[in-house]
């Protein structure tokens, strides 16, 4: 393998090496289509850390945003579906 990929898979691993994204990336796969004031509540979260924590996810290419009027919906990408069945072997 290339530098470069090592350096793809460390942003993606990094992207959810953390309890609360887990548990984000979680709550999506139960319920898509939730905007941060949804997560945050259900998580029973700050907004601001959530939307730091959705921010993440984004950038490792795990979570999607969709523009609907003033809110912003996320979903999760088909390469966060295939970490939650990985994570799911490690339990």
């Amino acid at each position: 393998m290339a530098t470069r990929s090592y350096r793809n898979i460390e942003r993606i691993v990094k992207g959810y090496a953390n309890h609360r994204r887990l548990e984000i990336l979680d709550l999506l796969h139960k319920e898509p289509e939730l905007s941060v004031e949804d997560i945050s509540e259900k998580l029973k979260i700050g907004y601001q850390n959530a939307s730091d924590h959705i921010r993440r996810l984004a950038i490792a290419g795990l979570v999607a945003k969709r523009n609907e009027g003033p809110s912003v919906r996320h979903k999760l990408t088909p390469r966060a579906e295939a970490i939650l069945v990985f994570c799911k072997t490690l339990e």
